[in-house]
């Protein structure tokens, strides 16, 4: 689970983010909406332990992110908008280098049953990453993930530039990640994609999370219509 209680940060005079509190529990999938500079990135990156909150705390799977910033790492997986893997490696290469890192010595049968499980076609498991598309590396992201046995996913705008299809499948992926019961935060500027996935949606602004809703109350229109409103 992943919880944040009164969270703030604030830089000189600016307030990045204020009085969070949030809650996602296992195998929920919450959607957080907002422009640019709303607060989305500073939360996860507080999450993340790489910027210190201001007041408040934040836990991933009941532990401190301020107490234990180096014990969290073991829980969680950041998916960013553009994962950054090794071009010269394959696929299962990348996914046993940063294995190996996370402590785990896999056989080339488990690396690869990781790649599959993400919907990468097994062609694709030993060609160089230079080749692959932004969706090939993401599921090589989420198959890193998956091999750390990470309880709790991070992720920062993971449609963006994404095709339809492309789009699609990784919103497969994450509904069946969820239904296994991870935790998952997903920052997004999708509405379409946050109302077809995640469990739960809230919306920032100026730091602030001013509305918290569940999806299934919502069509994609009516979200974007509150959206507009709220913003």
């Amino acid at each position: 689970m992943l919880k944040t209680i009164n969270l703030h940060k604030k830089y000189n005079d600016f307030t990045a983010l204020q009085s969070l509190n949030l809650e996602v529990g296992k195998g929920e999938i919450y959607a957080l909406l907002g422009q640019n500079g709303a607060g989305k990135s500073t939360t996860i990156n507080i999450l993340l332990g790489l910027i210190k909150a201001t007041s408040g705390d934040a836990f991933i799977n009941n532990i401190s992110v301020t107490d234990h910033p180096q014990k969290i790492k073991k829980e969680l997986a950041y998916i960013p908008e553009t994962v950054l893997l090794y071009p010269n490696l394959t696929g299962m290469e990348n996914l046993d280098f940063f294995s190996k890192i996370a402590g785990f010595n896999y056989t080339r049968v488990e690396l690869s049953a990781f790649l599959r499980h993400t919907g990468l076609q097994e062609a694709a498991h030993h060609k160089t990453l230079g080749g692959y598309s932004k969706g090939m590396r993401q599921k090589v992201g989420i198959a890193i993930a998956l091999a750390k046995d990470a309880k709790v996913l991070l992720l920062d705008e993971p449609t963006s530039g994404l095709d339809p299809i492309a789009t699609a499948e990784f919103t497969e992926i994450i509904r069946q990640l969820g239904q296994e019961g991870r935790t998952i935060l997903m920052a997004t500027h999708d509405i379409f994609n946050a109302v077809s996935v995640a469990s739960n949606i809230g919306i920032m602004k100026q730091g602030q999370l001013v509305q918290n809703l569940q999806s299934k109350a919502f069509t994609a229109e009516e979200l974007q219509e509150l959206y507009l409103k709220t913003i």
